[in-house]
Order: structure tokens, then sequence, then C-alpha cells
């Protein structure tokens, strides 16, 4: 599942379980300025979301960490970036074992660690990412 459809799901306005037959269809009820929105489907359009070089997981579900931090990882790969930063808290460390999990069976990433103190330090994870050149010297594996 792509990124964007991830978000999609994740954002997606469905009917509640307990709603009867003769529920109104309100899905596509014009709003204020006319705008004829689905309400099942809020991105129509194409996405855009800016990929940075900071993925902060606090605002994402348990069980979708392991799905957003691959998209992730792969899209700021493709965006060229050399280094990231996952934040995820300093908790149990549940989330922090499931992102370098995840780090460690990722073919371009070279190597992470904390991150330094006054950016996070071990509530957030520095993972260097290879660069084409690298990667295809090292014959695609890490």
């Amino acid at each position: 599942m792509s990124f964007r459809n991830w978000l999609k799901h994740l954002f997606a306005v469905r009917p509640h379980a307990s709603c009867g037959a003769d529920v109104i269809d309100e899905s596509h009820i014009a709003t204020e300025d006319g705008d004829n929105t689905d309400l099942f489907d809020p991105f129509p359009e194409p996405l855009t979301i800016e990929i940075t070089d900071v993925l902060d997981l606090h605002t994402i579900a348990p069980r979708d960490t392991a799905r957003a931090v691959e998209a992730y990882l792969v899209e700021a790969h493709r965006a060229g970036f050399l280094s990231v930063r996952l934040i995820h808290g300093k908790g149990k460390g549940v989330q922090r074992e499931l992102v370098r999990k995840i780090l460690a069976r990722t073919s371009f990433v070279r190597d992470w660690s904390d991150a330094p103190p006054q950016a996070g330090g071990w509530g957030a994870t520095v993972a260097h990412l290879l660069d084409e050149s690298e990667r295809q010297g090292a014959g695609g594996d890490h």
C-alpha cells in the first residue's frame, strides 16, 4: 500500500456500523462554499505530502506504525535524504524496538543511533541512508 493510500485509508470517513437501513446518504452534501466533496473520499485529488527528514510517530496509531515507517523510509530515500530522524518517544521502548527492527531489514539503511540530546536523545532514532552510489557499490545488500 502506498503512503498516499495508507493516509487516505487512515483518515477515511466511514459510516457507523450501528446505522440502520433508513440512513440518509450524506456522502455528497454540498459544503458551505458549494463544494460537492465526497465525505467518504476525503482525498479525491492526488494528495501531495512533503517528505521531510523527520517522522514523528506520536500521531500514528500503534497498529499502523510499521507500515508508516516502511513507507516513509522508501519515500525519504527516494527524495534523496541521507539522514532521517524517527521520533518514537521514550516510553517503554516498544516503538523504538519496532523502528530499529525495520531499519535492520531495510537494504538502504547504513546505520542508526539514538538522536543527539538536543534532538530527542533516546526518544528518537537517527538513521543514515545509503546514497545511490553506495547502494550500487554494495550490491544492494545491507
